[in-house]
C-alpha cells in the first residue's frame, strides 16, 4: 500500500466524481451534494488533473463520461460502499435517509409487484430514490460490482429446470416473492378460439417471444424440446407490453405469466386462455449480493419487499380457495 499515493486523493472529490457519474450533470450533482456549481466544477478540474484524463466531455445532451471515467465507476462505488460500511451505524432511519437504491426488474414485475410495496416504501422513506433498469444478462455481474442493489425476475422452482433457465452465480442470495404460471394471449376472434384446444393446435400457431435475460428460450421451449417438439417463433421482441400490443393486430400467439396476461388483456381487449398442458410454476424472485446482507438500509428495504409480497401471495391463495 502506497500511503503517499493515497494521500493525494480527497474523499470529498471521489464522492463528487461518483455523483457526477450518476447524474452526468453539474447542476444536479451540486444539488445532491449541497454545493455550488462552481465548487463542483473546481473539484472536476482537480479530478481531471489527478487522473490525467478529461473524465467527461461536454455534448448537446450534457456531460458524457470518457472510457476512463466509466472504468472507474464500479470500483469507485465499491470503495464508497465499503467506506460507508465502516461508519454506518446498526440503525437505519428511513424517515431521514436520502439514499439511492438501484433495481433491475423484469418488465412484468412493474404492474404485478411494485404497486404492492412502492407506496409503503415512499411513505416511510420520503427522501430515498429508487433507480430502476431492465433486468438483463449482465445483472448478476452488476450486483457483484455493487452497481445494482436488488433484482427481480422469474425463476423456475424445480432446480433441474432452473439449471436450464436461470441459475444464480456464487455470492447471489435470493428469496421467492410470488408464484405464477403461464397463460396464452390472443386477439378477440382469433381462429384458434373456435378450434379444439390441444398441444397440436397450439404448436401450429405462429408465436411471439420476449427475449428474457439475453435468451431466446423459455422453460416452455426446453420442456417441448424434451419431447422433440418446438414452437414456431415468428417474432422476437424485447419486452412484454410490445408483444401483447402486437397480438391485438395479428394472429400471433403470446405466452406470458398469468398475472401480466390477465392485466394486459383487460387493457387491450385480448383473450387469455390456459396452456393446453400445464407447466411447472415459476416464482418472481428477489435477488441481491451477499455483501449487502448486513447493510441496515438494504436489510430494511428487502424485508419490507418480502413481507408485502408474501402478504399478496396469502391473499391470492385465499381467493383461489373460496
Amino acid at each position: 500500500m502506497n500511503l503517499n499515493h493515497l494521500l493525494r486523493y480527497d474523499l470529498n472529490m471521489l464522492i463528487c466524481l461518483h455523483i457526477l457519474l450518476e447524474e452526468c450533470n453539474v447542476t444536479r450533482t451540486a444539488q445532491r451534494l449541497h454545493l455550488s456549481q462552481s465548487a463542483v466544477s473546481k473539484s472536476l478540474a482537480k479530478l481531471r488533473e489527478q487522473f490525467d484524463d478529461p473524465l467527461f466531455n461536454r455534448t448537446s445532451r450534457g456531460l458524457h463520461p470518457t472510457a476512463k471515467a466509466l472504468s472507474l465507476k464500479p470500483a469507485l462505488k465499491n470503495l464508497l460502499n465499503h467506506l460507508d460500511g465502516l461508519t454506518i451505524s446498526d440503525a437505519f432511519n428511513p424517515a431521514t435517509s436520502d439514499r439511492r437504491f438501484h433495481f433491475a426488474l423484469v418488465e412484468s414485475a412493474y404492474p404485478l409487484l411494485m404497486p404492492r410495496f412502492l407506496g409503503e416504501i415512499l411513505d416511510a422513506a420520503p427522501s430515498i430514490t429508487l433507480d430502476t433498469q431492465a433486468w438483463g444478462a449482465g445483472t448478476f455481474d452488476a450486483m457483484a460490482r455493487g452497481e445494482v442493489d436488488f433484482g427481480i425476475t422469474g425463476k423456475d422452482l424445480n432446480p433441474a429446470d432452473a439449471m436450464l433457465t436461470l441459475m444464480p452465480p456464487k455470492g447471489i442470495v435470493y428469496e421467492e416473492l410470488y408464484q405464477d404460471h403461464q397463460k396464452v394471449i390472443v386477439r378477440q376472434g382469433h381462429p384458434l378460439l373456435s378450434k379444439r384446444w390441444n398441444m397440436e393446435s397450439y404448436l401450429k400457431q405462429r408465436h411471439i417471444q420476449v427475449r428474457c435475460d439475453g435468451s431466446d428460450r423459455w422453460l416452455l421451449d426446453y420442456k417441448l424440446a424434451e419431447r422433440g417438439l418446438e414452437r414456431d417463433i415468428a417474432m422476437y421482441v424485447p419486452d412484454f407490453n410490445s408483444a401483447a400490443s402486437l397480438c391485438t393486430h395479428t394472429d400471433l400467439v403470446f405466452t406470458a405469466p398469468s398475472h401480466f396476461a390477465n392485466a394486459v388483456a383487460k387493457q387491450l381487449d385480448l383473450v387469455v386462455t390456459s396452456l393446453p398442458e400445464p407447466l411447472p410454476p415459476m416464482a418472481y424472485t428477489l435477488f441481491w449480493h451477499q455483501s449487502q446482507e448486513s447493510d441496515p438500509g438494504h436489510r430494511w428495504l428487502r424485508q419490507l419487499i418480502i413481507s408485502r409480497c408474501r402478504y399478496m401471495t396469502e391473499i391470492a391463495a385465499a381467493e383461489e380457495n373460496r
